[in-house]
């Protein structure tokens, strides 16, 4: 019986010596305690060797997926074709696969795995010509490249890029703030009136770069970077300016400060289509759902790609919220509906009432595409565009009402009763103007009567009692 012994080295077959040893398994391992011992068991009739780790790989990965390759099914059909003895094979359906295209027969057993085990013990005594550093090298290299190999490395692919770039995206935009609020802030006790011009603060920096003091403002020609209306109302404003005088040195200082914030912006920009393309590269499907900005903040808040391909929906949905979340666990209260994902399109067009409706779906679909893009051999973004448009349409549905009814038959749209507007003319009610009590006039004569005859009654009364 022939043993076919797979090593990161080469393919080696042996020759079994002493076939009736084999039928005590248990005791078996005995006979593999000393190299002498293996010796008289097997014997190494066969050895292949690998010429480099690309070789070692592509055939391990054969292996693996039960094919064979070229160099094996030459080995095979040189060696065991000739000697027409069973072949003993550690893998089953390797086994079937051999039998199949080279019609040998094949055995598969636990005695197999035994011998198997024996001769991996006393590996590097039953092969010559092999050293040990040898064997060991070609050993991690192989156990590297095979890794790469199943987890779909590659250089492109290095997401700390990603998490290096936008963090210093970050940083820029810190520093950049801090720069032009400086630099309007020294430039406007010269001219404080172009602040409220000029808004944008990269044309601001530029039109200080090119004019400086603001007596040159009269000469200076700046259609390249202001329009006409715009160039018009600053030369006038630079005329009748209530801003103090400086020095040169001080205009030195600030378009020096101009200059910088200029190269910043540049490079800023340089950057935020270096991320564009990593994104794209990288996690195709993320970019299209949330955008590139909003992706690679969760990629660098997870840590990595792999890590956030590991965490599920709902962590996912408020990731970068982490202290609104424990504050609302201790206190009882509502617990956020969402983190970094706000900041997505989809989250950003919905009306407030929708947007946690919204952010738990966008967070859903995100995280099929975060594993699609982490773990899958594609890297094409139609799944990404696909969920987006379930998400739009879905988001469509939501702001029209168009929410269908749970009970029944599910599938009649909820009605909706036509506003029309009730408009009820209401006219000046001018009683409330007076505090004194309000009564008609007959009632008024009525009273005065009475009175009258209340009045003459007492005063015969009291003459009767005055003659008496």
């Amino acid at each position: 019986m022939l043993v076919l012994f797979e090593t990161s080295v080469g393919y080696a077959i042996f020759k079994v010596l002493n076939e009736k040893k084999l039928q005590e398994v248990d005791s078996l391992w005995k006979e593999f305690e000393t190299p002498e011992k293996a010796n008289k068991i097997v014997k190494l009739k066969h050895f292949e060797k690998f010429q480099d780790t690309a070789e070692a790989l592509a055939a391990f990965t054969a292996l693996m997926e039960g094919k064979i390759n070229k160099q094996l099914k030459k080995v095979l059909k040189k060696i065991v074709k000739e000697a027409h003895e069973p072949l003993a094979v550690a893998d089953a359906k390797l086994g079937g696969v051999i039998k199949e295209k080279l019609n040998l027969s094949c055995i598969h057993s636990p005695v197999v795995n035994e011998l198997m085990r024996g001769i991996r013990s006393q590996m590097d005594g039953l092969i010559p010509g092999v050293e040990p550093r040898e064997m060991a090298a070609m050993c991690l290299g192989l156990a590297h490249s095979l890794s790469r190999y199943r987890l779909k490395f590659s250089a492109d692919k290095v997401d700390t890029m990603i998490v290096q770039a936008i963090s210093l995206l970050d940083d820029l935009d810190k520093e950049l703030n801090n720069y032009i609020m400086r630099c309007r802030e020294w430039y406007g006790w010269h001219f404080p009136e172009l602040g409220k011009i000029i808004s944008d603060n990269l044309t601001y920096c530029k039109c200080l770069q090119k004019v400086g003091d603001r007596k040159n403002y009269a000469s200076a020609k700046l259609s390249e970077l202001l329009p006409e209306e715009v160039e018009a109302e600053v030369k006038a404003a630079a005329e009748i300016s209530m801003g103090t005088e400086v020095s040169e040195e001080d205009i030195c200082n600030i378009l020096h400060l101009c200059t910088q914030v200029i190269e910043i912006s540049e490079y800023r920009t340089q950057l935020y289509e270096y991320l564009q393309n990593r994104m794209m590269a990288i996690a195709p499907n993320v970019t299209v759902m949330v955008g590139e900005l909003v992706g690679a903040r969760l990629i660098a808040h997870a840590g990595s790609l792999l890590n956030l391909a590991k965490h599920a929906a709902s962590t996912v949905q408020i990731l970068g919220a982490e202290k609104a979340l424990f504050r609302a666990l201790k206190s009882r209260r509502d617990t956020p509906k969402y983190g970094l994902i706000y900041h997505a399109s989809l989250v950003g067009q919905t009306s407030p009432k929708h947007k946690g409706k919204i952010s738990r779906m966008l967070a859903a679909k995100t995280v099929l595409a975060i594993r699609y893009d982490a773990f899958g051999e594609d890297s094409s973004s139609a799944m990404g565009v696909e969920n987006r448009a379930k998400l739009e349409a879905r988001l469509r549905t939501l702001e029209d009402r168009g929410i269908r009814k749970i009970s029944g038959t599910g599938k009649a749209l909820a009605k909706t009763e036509k506003y029309e507007h009730k408009s009820e003319v209401k006219t000046y009610d001018p009683s409330g103007d007076s505090t004194l009590p309000t009564c008609s006039k007959k009632r008024k004569i009525e009273q005065v009567d009475r009175e009258d005859e209340i009045t003459e009654k007492k005063a015969k009364k009291a003459k009767i009692k005055v003659k008496g």
